[in-house]
């Protein structure tokens, strides 16, 4: 039975877990407690890939470890990858006990992890905070148990649900705050993807600026470090030579139908291309999540137009609705928050609101499609 120190350390772990959200992927970001007689002696995160994870730099902090307990937001890790097993460092370490708030997914681990930790005799118990613990990493779990990364758009709307004036002109909606707080959503992003109407009318570079995530220096500068592919669907290759998002400050991969001659292609410094089926609808965004689930993306995030928004919702490929609501008008003229022609009630599609905040002078609405 888990006591309030129990709770408390959990708590605490979680919180480190989110430390590394903006850079450890293509890992979760796991975040470790180590506690003795009732004080803390080390604390640890993931580190950006290659580097220690959670425990690692839980133990080394603590120095002398033996009889301590730890607290692991994730199972630890069993196998050996670019870092070794964290199971057998807290082993060797002398622990005595070990909460884990969730069982690994990852089906390398799976539950070997605990059992070496109670094959060494170290007492072992699961599911403190389990709940809270998977809303740390969903695009982890969404990748080991259904192969897919979690597909999340970001809009920005007026009060009147408009997107931008009908001349196209959109700069800016919503304020600082919320255009931080996008920032942010692209930190933890392993892939954005736009669409060629974002690109030739916002000409968007889409990379992560350390000076507008609004974190501790030391965190944005980690963060801004780890740049997320940034995906381009460009079905004819008319993205301009010129474009921003062709700096070579982030890579980048330009879709287009496998039909066109790849000849025609651009080619820039840094610039991937990949080859999609496609129809009238444009582009097949399926394989598009596929490929990019495979190079282990674990969330993606989507900003573009209405057209591509609501391509997304139609093919039931969006698992999280983020839309950034200003306390403006911009009239019946304006362009819409999603293009979904839906023409009866029966059609509609709901929505589970999960969380409403203010965010500067902007409401940030998350809503979770109900397909």
């Amino acid at each position: 039975m888990a006591t309030e120190l129990n709770t408390r350390m959990m708590a605490r772990a979680l919180q480190l877990a989110r430390r590394g959200q903006y850079s450890c992927m293509p890992n979760p970001h796991v975040g470790c407690v180590l506690e003795r007689d009732g004080a803390v002696i080390g604390e640890g995160f993931t580190q950006p890939a290659g580097g220690n994870h959670a425990e690692v730099q839980a133990l080394a902090e603590a120095g002398d470890a033996s009889g301590a307990t730890a607290y692991v937001t994730l199972e630890p890790c069993s196998h050996t990858g670019k870092t070794g097993p964290c199971a057998d460092a807290l082993i060797a370490a002398g622990v005595s006990r070990v909460f884990a708030a969730i069982e690994d997914p990852n089906p390398l681990v799976a539950g070997n992890g605990l059992d070496k930790l109670r094959a060494a005799g170290i007492e072992v118990e699961v599911g403190l905070l389990e709940a809270d613990a998977r809303k740390v990493i969903p695009g982890f779990i969404s990748r080991m148990t259904g192969g897919r990364g979690r597909v999340r758009a970001k809009l920005a709307m007026s009060l009147d649900g408009r997107t931008a004036m009908a001349s196209g002109e959109s700069q800016w909606i919503t304020g600082p705050a919320a255009r931080a707080d996008v920032q942010r959503l692209r930190a933890m992003s392993c892939a954005v993807i736009t669409g060629i109407g974002t690109v030739l009318s916002d000409d968007c570079s889409l990379t992560v600026r350390a000076s507008e995530l609004g974190l501790p220096l030391a965190d944005a500068e980690l963060a801004s470090l780890n740049q997320p592919l940034r995906v381009v669907l460009d079905s004819n290759l008319q993205t301009p030579a010129s474009a921003a998002i062709l700096d070579g400050a982030a890579p980048t991969l330009i879709c287009h139908d496998e039909k066109l001659d790849a000849s025609t292609a651009i080619v820039a410094s840094g610039v991937d291309r990949l080859a999609l089926g496609g129809d009238e609808n444009g582009l097949n965004l399926a394989q598009l999540i596929d490929y990019l689930s495979a190079r282990q993306s674990n969330e993606i995030l989507v900003e573009c137009g209405p057209r591509l928004a609501g391509a997304f919702v139609r093919e039931g490929l969006l698992d999280e609705l983020i839309v950034y609501m200003a306390p403006v008008l911009m009239g019946s003229a304006a362009r819409p928050l999603l293009d979904l022609p839906l023409e009866a009630m029966a059609q509609k599609i709901p929505l589970q609101i999960e969380d409403m905040r203010k965010v500067g002078d902007d409401w940030r609405i998350t809503a979770i499609p109900q397909y």
